[in-house]
């Protein structure tokens, strides 16, 4: 999968207009934030500007570009194994460089420590290169459940977020969904296994 393919399911992934008070990136297109496109300096309605008709106005193929340009060949995720690719650029899209500091945390695991800083540089991509070499698509997997426990434990820490990651009928959230994507199935959660995790939340 190249990364034009990445970029399209992550619009797919992200969905249309949101403006949820509750989300800390404000209102939202494909993924792309108010914030992101003023420090791009993206324009839609041309008044100078960014303001939440400027995100209205973001197209799918904006939404492509900026997440190929600013969230996979701007922190070098194409440094990295290709298998590993599509979860941390996901990962980067949702969660900025907390997605490089989780597989640098990881790698630690895999007896490949390096500096968690949340950049790729040389160090890292060698590291995840030596890690993929001996674990293979156990790495990819140990990554997103990494993710996951992220996720986890940001809900844990702050309630009004829980809604990212648990439904209102008490199911798996979009959170958790996005990162069992990544895994293979054997290493995701039963509903029974979800709601052990999450019956301390109330």
């Amino acid at each position: 999968m190249n990364v034009d393919e990445i970029a399209g399911e992550i619009v797919a992934r992200e969905g249309g207009f949101v403006n949820d008070p509750n989300d800390p990136g404000g209102a939202t297109k494909y993924g792309v934030t108010c914030g992101t496109m003023r420090a791009l300096g993206i324009y839609k309605t041309g008044d100078g500007r960014v303001t939440v008709e400027d995100v209205k106005a973001l197209t799918k193929v904006d939404a492509e570009r900026i997440f190929r340009e600013r969230y996979f060949l701007k922190p070098r995720i194409d440094l990295l194994p290709e298998h590993l690719q599509p979860s941390v650029f996901d990962m980067q899209v949702n969660a900025g460089s907390n997605a490089v500091r989780i597989l640098q945390n990881l790698l630690a695991e895999f007896d490949e420590p390096v500096t968690v800083d949340g950049l790729i540089g040389p160090a890292t991509a060698k590291a995840a290169e030596r890690a993929f070499s001996k674990a293979g698509q156990y790495l990819v997997d140990a990554y997103a459940i990494a993710r996951r426990n992220y996720y986890f434990r940001l809900a844990d820490r702050k309630p009004r977020l829980r809604k990212f990651a648990r439904t209102r009928t008490g199911t798996k959230g979009g959170w958790i969904r996005r990162a069992e994507e990544f895994m293979a199935p054997r290493y995701r959660m039963s509903e029974a296994e979800f709601a052990e995790r999450i019956k301390s939340w109330g």
